[in-house]
């Protein structure tokens, strides 16, 4: 069975590297595309392209992004069987990137698409979303859960919508996730979502990103959590270490929105039927 990754970024200086890092050895192919990035990430690309042969890089110049547009270049340009797709803000576990290569390599010709977990950091590496924060529907399912990974030959598979509410979609114009629910399987192959932090030097830069800084005061993981080992491994001096915690100003700002963050969960948020 053969695999890729889609990557798809702008501006992901801080996170590029181990997000990319943590997959690339266990896809055939991966396809990284820019959309003009002026933070150090293409340099942190490039840095990754001396040590792995197995990717497809391209720097687009984009006046307007269109990410349906052009994930589904991405996605005629592909040849392989499955596609799995990793934001460069998502770092995976060594076994759950496992998991789900080995569920593709067993089960790929009879099913369509895998949903698997996610921790939503929030403040710092240290701490994540409560549960409640998450609202997407998946494998029967609700919660901190994403579709991370497609059968490529699902009849006349295309991609629509604007960022935020896009997805991957059927001839019959039927989005993946919503064909035969028997197809669809979820995997406890969780990773790491940094959407949350700050994940540039040049944020502001980029469509929507400041909507997704959130000011609040997660759930703190144990002190012997387990950490993605892409962590722990040598990175060029360009790419930031993960580990720094937040200043005071967003800790009191975090203090002051955290509250009321959670009125608005057990409250409004019970009707939002997606998650972004």
């Amino acid at each position: 069975m053969k695999i890729s990754t889609h990557i798809l970024l702008k501006n992901e200086n801080r996170f590029a590297w181990y997000s990319i890092m943590s997959v690339i050895k266990y896809v055939d192919r991966a396809h990284i595309w820019d959309t003009g990035s002026t933070d150090g990430t293409i340099e942190i690309i490039e840095n990754i392209m001396k040590l792995n042969e197995n990717i497809d890089f391209k720097k687009l110049s984009v006046n307007k992004f269109d990410e349906a547009k052009i994930r589904d270049e991405m996605l005629q340009k592909d040849d392989c069987d499955w596609v799995i797709i990793v934001d460069a803000d998502e770092v995976w576990w060594d076994d759950s990137i496992k998991q789900v290569v080995d569920t593709i390599n067993s089960s790929g010709d009879n099913i369509e698409s895998i949903v698997v977990p996610t921790y939503n950091l929030v403040g710092d590496i240290f701490h994540y979303q409560e549960k409640k924060a998450g609202r997407y529907n998946l494998a029967s399912k609700v919660g901190h859960y994403a579709l991370r990974a497609f059968n490529r030959h699902i009849p006349g598979l295309t991609t629509k919508g604007k960022h935020g509410i896009f997805g991957w979609f059927d001839a019959e114009g039927k989005r993946i996730e919503k064909r035969n629910q028997s197809k669809m399987i979820f995997v406890e192959a969780p990773y790491l979502h940094a959407t949350h932090l700050r994940r540039s030097d040049k944020n502001q830069d980029v469509y929507k990103r400041s909507k997704k800084l959130k000011y609040e005061i997660g759930d703190e993981f144990p002190k012997d959590f387990y950490f993605p080992e892409v962590f722990f491994k040598d990175r060029p001096k360009i790419v930031t270490s993960v580990w720094n915690t937040p200043d005071l100003k967003y800790k009191f700002r975090a203090f002051i929105e955290t509250p009321l963050r959670k009125i608005y969960r057990r409250t409004l948020l019970r009707f939002q039927k997606h998650g972004y």
